[in-house]
């Protein structure tokens, strides 16, 4: 397999600033783009090549693998072509015919036909960088970066929906919030990531990670709610009606008479919205917590002293 020299096809020597590299590509660029050159297959594979090129030495993390990698290549031929062995003597990998090495920024396991592909080597680049779709994918559309950011939101935002405003590099982004979204969840914005290295690339996507904020009345466990709700020794004895604010929704109750603390009432559909089907819901959870009422009146709490001595 050929070495490709990078820095040669560009033009630029290998002390160049990634200005340097940037302005010699962009020359090169329109010189040989196809839009330029219909038909021209020659200038087609020019294209190409100055593309490979700018991809590999715009990435300072790609340049340096390059780097690294490249001054050892003339040792290649001490093992006759055998890159399973090269790799192995030279550290970058394990002896086995699987390795991890960077690939794109990207930590992952590859055989060793992922990267030489069946059959044969496959090309200098993906000797570097991956093999196989994945490889050849990222090369011809050039994808701009992926970016990633997190968002936080309140429990009632979570489960009534919301539109809020997301700032990410100097941008801001109006972000719809269905109901039911769960802690953790991630939305991904389609073509809001990085710019393509490649005139006409793909942009890369903005993937926004949404936190939900305790709460401090209610708990979440999936799209089922759980409130601990205190209520007067009076009324669990008496029984009646409650009501509660159920992030937003009022909901009224019966509480039985002689209720105990610790007491559990499911009520169903009263919980979080399924997300993408709102018109489903969890339950609702509701514990009781007895307690006793305090400043009452002498009258009172003479009235209760006799219910204690004549129920104790």
């Amino acid at each position: 397999m050929e070495y490709k020299d990078y820095y040669k096809i560009l033009g630029v020597n290998k002390n160049a600033t990634a200005d340097e590299i940037k302005k010699a590509y962009r020359n090169l660029a329109k010189q040989y783009h196809p839009d330029k050159n219909p038909g021209n297959k020659a200038a087609e594979a020019k294209f190409k090549e100055i593309s490979e090129a700018y991809e590999v030495l715009s990435d300072p993390e790609k340049r340096k693998y390059y780097d690294q990698l490249g001054a050892d290549w003339a040792k290649y031929a001490q093992y006759g072509g055998n890159p399973e062995e090269f790799m192995r003597q030279q550290g970058y990998g394990n002896g086995s015919r699987t390795w991890t090495y960077t690939t794109f920024g990207d930590k992952g396991k590859f055989s060793f036909e992922d990267i030489f592909g069946e059959g044969g080597f496959s090309d200098f680049f993906k000797f570097f960088f991956g093999g196989g779709e994945r490889a050849s994918q990222r090369t011809s559309h050039a994808r701009g970066q992926d970016y990633e950011t997190e968002m936080e939101i309140s429990l009632e935002e979570a489960a009534n929906g919301a539109t809020k405003i997301l700032a990410v590099g100097g941008k801001k982004f109006r972000l719809k919030i269905k109901p039911g979204i769960a802690d953790g969840q991630v939305l991904k914005l389609s073509g809001q990531g990085g710019e393509s290295s490649v005139p006409g690339g793909q942009k890369g996507d903005l993937f926004v990670k949404v936190k939900i904020k305790p709460h401090r009345l209610f708990e979440r466990k999936g799209n089922d709610l759980y409130y601990k709700l205190p209520i007067n020794s009076f009324t669990a004895i008496a029984g009646g009606k409650v009501t509660i604010n159920v992030l937003g929704s009022e909901i009224t109750f019966p509480i039985p008479k002689h209720s105990d603390s610790g007491k559990i009432f499911r009520l169903k559909g009263k919980g979080m919205p399924v997300y993408d089907n709102p018109s489903q819901r969890g339950d609702l959870y509701v514990t009781l917590q007895i307690y006793s009422p305090k400043n009452l009146s002498e009258e009172d709490m003479a009235t209760v002293s006799r219910l204690a001595e004549k129920y104790k």
